[in-house]
């Protein structure tokens, strides 16, 4: 008996295991069916635009007057007039009197020098009669030709010579004279002034320092290898100055004017002239503000023009080549021509077509032709469908509250 439970007993379990997995088995729910996944790999593109370009080259420098000059004494004496815009800062006109040398001993020398002319041609014409006195005793004496010496020719010689030297001394004694007074060359601007009143100032001493106004010149280094961006290598080429004055960023306009024509040993570096009239508006009297002396200035020199040309990012071009999404949604690669590399980008001047769309998102395994969607699209589809779903429960919602009435009114 007891060997029979012990056979039909294991029996009875498996049994009662069977049916009780088969029963869990049934209650299971079926496997839910996935949407199938598009696998498409999203890009994301920007749109090429071409058209015409001007190329510049960019550059820096200082401003400085094109004629500047030191002021020298040429005569000695104790300065006794000084004019109050002999200041520095002070804007002086051609010709105007800046300072006085004291005069006295100058108008002394002129007079002293111009009696010495007055005696020397007085003793002239007194010559010149006793030669023909002499001229006409000896013919009356001898009929023979008389010598230069018998004539008084020596003398006369002599005579002139004195004349001549007193002459000199007269334009010197003059030229003195206009040197005791100081003058500007032309019109500046006071840079420095060294002397004050009743300063004693001998010859070659420094009286003070002129900036000319006329014309500014700012030396614009720029690399060998960008001069080839330049219209005759940047010759009479238009230059816009960016600068602050006042707190604020201020445009001037100028022009190339030279080049200096050699590379500095330094620097390495081609040095461009540039030049603008009237930096202190002074001529002009307009409102436009003045360019001082002294000024970094930042300089865009206008190159060469090209008539149809784009700028993508540098980082986006491989071998010369740049990847499209084409009109079938495919990638393709474009050959592209580069003109200059400009900072982070590069600028093309054939390969891409105006409204090519450049692809700036990375492909992790791309194949030329193969299959690509716009993120953009996708978002916006996947947009659509959340304001679809977002509306069928509004719908639905709006009818459940309509059952609910209906009920509540029965």
């Amino acid at each position: 008996m007891a060997r029979k439970k012990q056979i039909i007993l294991p029996i009875v379990i498996l049994t009662v295991g069977i049916i009780a997995l088969v029963g869990f088995s049934s209650m299971k729910k079926p496997p839910e069916e996935k949407e199938a996944v598009d696998t498409t790999p999203m890009v994301a593109v920007k749109k090429i635009v071409v058209a015409p370009m001007t190329l510049h080259v960019d550059s820096y420098g200082v401003v400085k007057p094109k004629y500047e000059t030191m002021l020298v004494a040429q005569v000695n004496g104790e300065i006794v007039e000084l004019n109050d815009i002999f200041v520095r800062g002070g804007l002086v006109k051609k010709g105007q009197l800046l300072a006085r040398i004291d005069p006295n001993d100058y108008h002394a020398a002129l007079i002293d020098a111009q009696a010495n002319m007055a005696s020397a041609r007085s003793a002239l014409e007194q010559e010149v009669a006793q030669g023909k006195v002499a001229e006409r005793e000896w013919k009356q004496i001898t009929d023979s030709s008389p010598t230069e010496l018998s004539l008084r020719k020596p003398q006369l010689a002599q005579e002139l010579a004195r004349v001549k030297a007193a002459q000199a001394s007269v334009l010197r004694a003059e030229r003195n004279l206009q040197r005791t007074e100081i003058r500007a060359p032309y019109d500046a601007i006071i840079e420095s002034r060294m002397i004050g009143l009743g300063s004693f100032v001998s010859t070659g001493t420094q009286l003070g320092k002129l900036l000319g106004t006329a014309v500014a010149e700012i030396r614009l280094p720029v690399a060998d290898n960008q001069l080839q961006f330049l219209n005759n290598q940047g010759e009479q080429a238009n230059v816009s100055l960016n600068g602050a004055y006042a707190g604020r960023t201020v445009q001037w306009q100028a022009n190339i004017a030279r080049s200096e024509g050699v590379i500095d040993a330094k620097s390495r570096m081609s040095y461009l002239v540039a030049e603008i009239q009237d930096p202190y508006q002074i001529s002009s009297k307009s409102d436009s503000v003045p360019l001082r002396f002294g000024t970094y200035v930042n300089a865009e020199i206008i190159g060469q023009q090209l008539a149809n040309a784009s700028m993508i990012p540098r980082y986006l071009v491989v071998n010369d080549t740049v990847a499209i999404l084409n009109g079938e949604s495919k990638l393709n690669y474009a050959a592209i021509e580069i003109v200059r590399q400009q900072g982070a980008n590069v600028i093309v001047a054939s390969g891409l077509l105006d409204g090519d769309q450049l692809i700036i998102s990375a492909l992790d395994y791309p194949v030329n032709g193969m299959k690509l969607a716009l993120a953009s699209d996708v978002e916006a589809a996947e947009s659509k469908e959340n304001q679809n779903e977002s509306q069928e429960k509004s719908n639905d919602s709006e009818d459940t509250q309509v059952a609910s009435n209906d009920n509540k009114g029965e």
